[in-house]
């Protein structure tokens, strides 16, 4: 079986679109199980009274493991195929997310804040499933919107964890005892999603790779064909651009929705649930903002080539940076919320056209270019985070800072290049899956 060439939405029957919805369902409670907690800091800040520092060392933990699982991951799924990785990560990454409640101290709380950043390498697990499931014509599509949409979750957790947070207080449960039983909730229904991706996804188009790698002598060729490809996707200086590329987008997006919520409640003297509806306006923009750059990532390929994919990503990622700067001096409530919006755009659209570059920088090794690429994001937000540690540096300072640096970070899209040799071949590849996709609409 072929890779899809079009993004069939309400088709629920092919292999292809069976992994595209799983794989952004499965991200998505990750990402809600990742940043569960996000929006209840402010009580846990007091309950175990926590000082600034304290809490952005816990910002930090939370994105510090992921760099080196997404690592991990990538090579994982190139080793094991992503259906059998993404079971273990929903079931097993379920565990720290149920069980931070039984923590009574700043060190207890940051070891399960630590452990639970270890799914948010669920990412690379996503975009692998997509890239190997869909055609060059539409995986930039596929990619950004599996990834939109899963990152959707850490808009969406800032707005249900308080409410969930709510109810609980409601049953008579005391405020120290509702956010401990809140967290039980995400964790479940990881574990849920996880038994489903194993019965309905497969690894590839054509069927499990354990299967593939007794049966298709073809298949098990590719498979050795690569396995000298992890050592060129290290040593290729466009995997370390795109690195930290990724850093200044999606390493964003995490900072942000770690102190969204804060931010708000603490600078513009809100309540808990207010603060949080408005901090989840951020990732909401996910919904259709990463699948815009990845579609325009696709139709900027068509046109131009890979190249064309290239100077897309770097202006998106230029303007992200301003964007950045002027919501960082926003004083005025609604001000801050549609200059957060206009910058959350461009952050989203930079990531989905981040990864409408990535597939095609080393076929041989896509977990790993992807799971590299991927882990800059986590890498980011730890760097980020030290800003947002620091006692003598206010928040609205920490993103300024942080604007200036992503603006500086764009100009690294000049490094990635493809040689004349790679255009062809991208070029011929496209060619064929537009002819796949006229014969499949085409009248039998």
């Amino acid at each position: 079986m072929k890779k899809a060439t079009k993004i069939q939405l309400l088709n629920f029957k092919t292999p292809h679109m069976r992994a595209f919805h799983l794989s952004w369902v499965a991200f998505f409670l990750c990402f809600f199980g990742w940043f569960g907690i996000a929006p209840l800091m402010a009580v846990v800040r007091d309950e175990l009274d926590l000082t600034k520092s304290q809490v952005g060392n816990i910002i930090i933990s939370s994105v510090a493991i992921t760099v080196i699982a997404r690592l991990f991951i990538g090579w994982l799924c190139d080793r094991i195929g992503p259906r059998i990785t993404y079971t273990y990560m929903l079931i097993l990454g379920a565990i720290p997310v149920m069980f931070i409640g039984l923590s009574n101290s700043y060190e207890s709380f940051l070891i399960f804040r630590l452990a639970i950043g270890a799914i948010g390498a669920s990412f690379v697990i996503t975009q692998y499933h997509t890239s190997v499931m869909f055609a060059p014509n539409v995986v930039g599509t596929a990619n950004a919107t599996t990834a939109g949409w899963g990152n959707l979750g850490g808009g969406v957790t800032q707005m249900v964890m308080p409410l969930i947070f709510a109810l609980f207080v409601s049953l008579g449960f005391l405020d120290q005892q509702a956010w401990r039983y809140a967290m039980i909730v995400p964790g479940v229904a990881m574990i849920l999603c996880g038994i489903l991706y194993y019965r309905w996804t497969t690894d590839f188009p054509e069927g499990n790779l354990k299967d593939l790698l007794q049966s298709d002598p073809a298949f098990l060729k590719r498979k050795n064909d690569s396995k000298g490809a992890f050592k060129t996707a290290l040593k290729d200086r466009r995997v370390w651009a795109l690195f930290l590329i990724y850093g200044a987008c999606f390493g964003v997006e995490l900072t942000i929705n770690n102190i969204a919520a804060i931010y708000y409640h603490d600078y513009f003297n809100l309540d808990l649930k207010t603060a949080g509806l408005i901090a989840g306006l951020f990732g909401l923009m996910n919904i259709f903002a990463r699948s815009t750059g990845g579609f325009l990532g696709d139709k900027a390929g068509l046109k131009w080539g890979l190249k064309g994919r290239v100077w897309l990503m770097g202006s998106i990622l230029f303007l992200e940076g301003i964007a950045l700067m002027v919501f960082s001096q926003m004083t005025l409530l609604p001000l801050a919320i549609g200059t957060m919006i206009v910058f959350s755009l461009f952050v989203q659209m930079a990531e989905g056209a981040t990864y409408s570059v990535v597939p095609f920088i080393n076929k041989k090794a896509i977990g790993v270019v992807s799971g590299i690429v991927g882990a800059g994001g986590n890498a980011g937000a730890v760097m980020a985070g030290f800003l947002f540690k620091m006692e003598n540096l206010s928040y609205a300072e920490g993103l300024s800072i942080l604007g200036l640096v992503v603006t500086g970070i764009s100009v690294l899209s000049l490094i990635v290049r493809f040689s004349e040799a790679d255009e062809k071949v991208a070029e011929v590849e496209l060619k064929n899956s537009l002819e796949d996709k006229a014969m499949e609409l085409s009248p039998a």
